[in-house]
Formats: structure tokens, C-alpha cells, sequence
């Protein structure tokens, strides 16, 4: 019976035998003496192998071991606090399953190298510590949307429609027709709430942006939610509330995580809603005032962002942008002509937009003109959407959460590629 590495600092019993299994993390040799420290998903475990304590087979397998050589231990526990964790194991018998080769990673520890090696490099503590921190931070988005009563959905991702401008679209032959990888759920979305009201999709989109920057992704996972009958208002009030609920509940339940990932758990403590709010032309304002140059009419850039949120410690709300700059489906402000009913929640210290959300135009007139205005035929490809308005439309809104820039900033990241498995960028589709 094989235990879990964690398992065996929670009991934390000297003298007690046990059997652990997994791969060899450090290794190093004192005389007739070989320590081996092994790492399963759950932790890592020194191991202290005596010659004159164990068999020739075992010795000569823990001789062998490679860093990576997958192996099983028996021992008995003992306390010692030089070891990780205060206990180190004190083995009576090695088996090795899988010698190996060499580990390639060692000296080399360029970027470069690294995304290359990329699937021996998520072995490391320091991407394991990351891709568990992302699980929980999408467990809690889904826990926190199945509290407010909402339905997941799994809508195409093969798609005929573009969103977010045709700039950016991966095209593709679909059998002898145009057809493209989708860049957003958000209208697919749109379908389900005329029956389920509010929905949600947690999927992959596709973005062709020649963008070099360390929050830019060609693949990345988008969580996009709709709500019927919600105003921007109520949408705002979402979207802070679920960025509290997740942030507090890694706070509360994996502030070790955190800290392993380098990110100090009292700074997050301080997310709590309310956040800030900037008008749109009071950010352009504020932006200039703090150094940056920029004319309204503008979107923001990464070095707008870093200069407008370096002064919180919590995300901020830049709403109402001009009508020009924004999506045609967003819906524009009868109390402010010239801009729609939108955001953008701004992540403190540099890590810019993690949501982009809207009200959604729910008029078929307005929708109509809008769409004849960027373009776009309403008796095209995208007829069904136009048909959504036609049949007992209601005001609706939505956002999109871009996964990998929300577990940047919750974990301090140097770089979006660090919170994806396998990264797809402009310079990179291997491995």
C-alpha cells in the first residue's frame, strides 16, 4: 500500500513504515551514503538510503537513480529537521522502475530552452505549483457561478461568425467552405439565455494578434458568461463579486500555495469589493496626469494600464468607452451618446485587463445599424444572431474573462505563458 508523500507529514509519526512512490527530485551521494528526494503531486520527501541498511539490489537502484527516475521507496519515518518537511524517510527497500537518461534540464535554464523543453519543464516545482494554483482558481469560477444559478455550456468552436473583428481570425477550409476558430463564445452564448436566462462557457479561443507582449496568447481559455434581463450595472457587480470570491477562497484555503508561487498572500487580502471606477475620459485624464501620453479616443495599451493601476492594490473599473474603439454588439449609453455601456477591469500593478464586459444591444434596429456600420452583412453569416432580436429580445449583458490573465495576477506571474500548459504564441506552436 503506497501513501501519498503529503499523507506522511500530516500523520508526522517517527518509527512508522511506509511505502511512497514517484520521481527523483535531488540526489546526492556521501560516501556509503545516498540521499534521494522524491516528489509526487502532492510533495516531496527526503530519503536517506544506507548501504549497509539494504539490500544489493536496492542499493544498486539508488545508486542508479537518475534526477527524473521514476522509483518506489519503503522505509521508516524519522524526524529531522534539515530535511524538507522535518521527516525524511529511512529506506529498507529500493526499487527502480524506470532509470531513464539524463535529465536535459541543468545548466540550461534559458527561456528559450525552457519553452522548448516545455513538456519536461512542467515537471518542475515551480509549474506544478502554478498548474495547481490554475485548477483551483477555475474550480472556484465554477463554484462561484453555480452559486448564482448559472448553466455551463459548450458552445462550437468552429464557427462561421467573427466577434471581435476579422484582423484576428485563424481561418480555415471546412470542407471547401470559409470557416474560422472561434475568438469568443460570447454570441453562442447569447443563444441559451432566451431559455436558461444566465449560462456561462469556459472554452478556447483563438486570437491572430502579431502581439509580442507577456499577456498575450494566440490560444488561451476565455470564461464568458450572459445574463438575461442584467444591466451593466448588475454586470459590473458580477464580475467584482466573482473576482472577490476567488481570490479570498486561494487566500483562505491555499495561502501556502500562494506563497510557493510567489505571490504573499496579506497582499490579496485586500481585494474586496467595491473596486475603484473610472469614467473613460477621466482614465485618459488620469493616465496623462501620471506621465503617460494619450489621447481620448484612444484605447488603452500594457503601458497605459501600468500607469493607470499603479497606484491600487485592487482592480479597477474603466467604463463607458467611446462607441468608435468598441465591439459592435455593445450597446450604446442613452445618457451618454458616443459611448456604450462597457468596461474593462484593469488588474493593479501592471498586469492590465483581465474582464472586458458589456451591455449587449438587444434592439434589432440599433443592432442592425451597428452591424451595417462595421461592415457586417445582418442577412450574411451571421442572420441567426440578428434572429436572436427578432423573437421576444430583453436586455441582456456579458464578459470575458481571459483565464490565463487573471492566474497572472493572482499569482504575480513575470509572463502569461508561465499560466498555460503548452503556450501558443506568435514565435511558438512546439511542442
Amino acid at each position: 500500500m503506497f501513501s501519498r508523500i503529503s499523507e506522511v507529514f500530516k500523520k508526522a509519526e517517527e518509527g512508522k513504515k511506509v511505502s511512497v512512490r514517484g520521481w527523483v527530485y535531488r540526489e546526492r551521494t556521501s560516501g556509503n551514503l545516498r540521499f534521494l528526494v522524491i516528489r509526487d503531486a502532492s510533495g516531496v520527501l527526503q530519503c536517506a538510503v544506507k548501504k549497509d541498511k539494504v539490500d544489493e539490489k536496492s542499493w544498486k537502484g539508488a545508486s542508479d537513480a537518475y534526477i527524473e527516475s521514476s522509483i518506489e521507496i519503503t522505509g521508516t519515518t524519522k524526524k529531522d529537521d534539515r530535511a524538507p518537511g522535518g521527516f525524511e524517510l529511512q529506506v529498507e527497500k529500493v526499487h527502480l522502475i524506470s532509470r531513464g537518461e539524463p535529465f536535459p534540464i541543468s545548466k540550461d535554464l534559458s527561456e528559450e530552452f525552457l519553452l522548448d523543453v516545455r513538456h519536461l519543464w512542467l515537471r518542475s516545482q515551480k509549474m506544478t505549483n502554478i498548474m495547481k494554483a490554475r485548477y483551483y482558481i477555475e474550480s472556484y469560477l465554477h463554484e462561484f457561478f453555480d452559486k448564482e444559478g448559472f448553466y455551463e455550456l459548450a458552445p462550437p468552436i468552429i464557427t462561421k461568425s467573427q466577434c471581435e473583428g476579422g484582423s484576428t481570425l485563424f481561418g480555415m477550409d471546412y470542407f471547401g467552405e470559409k470557416a474560422y476558430l472561434t475568438q469568443s463564445s460570447q454570441l453562442y452564448a447569447e443563444v441559451f439565455i432566451f431559455g436558461l436566462e444566465k449560462v456561462y462557457v469556459l472554452a478556447p479561443s483563438f486570437r491572430a494578434e502579431k502581439s509580442r507582449t507577456i499577456r498575450h496568447l494566440a490560444e488561451y481559455w476565455h470564461l464568458e458568461p450572459e445574463m438575461a434581463w442584467y444591466s451593466e450595472e448588475d454586470n459590473m457587480k458580477l464580475q467584482e463579486n466573482m473576482v472577490e470570491y476567488v481570490v479570498q477562497k486561494m487566500v483562505k484555503e491555499h495561502s501556502d500555495l500562494l506563497e510557493a508561487c510567489g505571490r504573499k498572500p496579506d497582499e490579496l487580502k485586500q481585494v474586496k469589493t467595491p473596486f475603484p471606477r473610472l469614467d473613460y475620459e477621466d482614465a485618459v485624464e488620469r493616465v496623462n496626469e501620471l506621465g503617460g501620453k494619450m489621447k481620448k479616443g484612444e484605447d488603452f495599451g500594457a503601458d497605459e494600464e501600468a500607469v493607470l493601476t499603479k497606484e491600487y492594490d485592487v482592480p479597477l473599473f474603466v467604463h463607458n468607452f467611446p462607441k468608435d474603439i468598441k465591439a459592435f454588439y455593445m450597446r450604446e449609453d442613452p445618457k451618454k451618446p458616443g459611448t456604450v455601456l462597457n468596461n474593462d477591469l484593469l488588474a493593479p500593478h501592471g498586469h492590465g485587463e483581465i474582464i472586458g464586459g458589456s451591455e449587449r444591444i438587444w434592439e434589432l434596429d440599433e443592432l442592425v445599424t451597428r452591424m451595417k456600420e462595421f461592415g457586417l452583412d445582418p442577412d450574411g453569416d451571421m442572420k441567426w444572431y440578428v434572429d436572436l432580436r427578432r423573437y421576444g429580445s430583453v436586455p441582456h449583458s456579458g464578459f470575458g474573462l481571459g483565464v490565463e490573465r487573471l492566474t497572472k495576477w493572482i499569482l504575480n506571474l513575470d509572463h502569461i505563458r508561465d499560466a498555460i500548459p503548452l503556450p501558443r504564441t506568435i514565435t511558438r506552436c512546439y511542442p
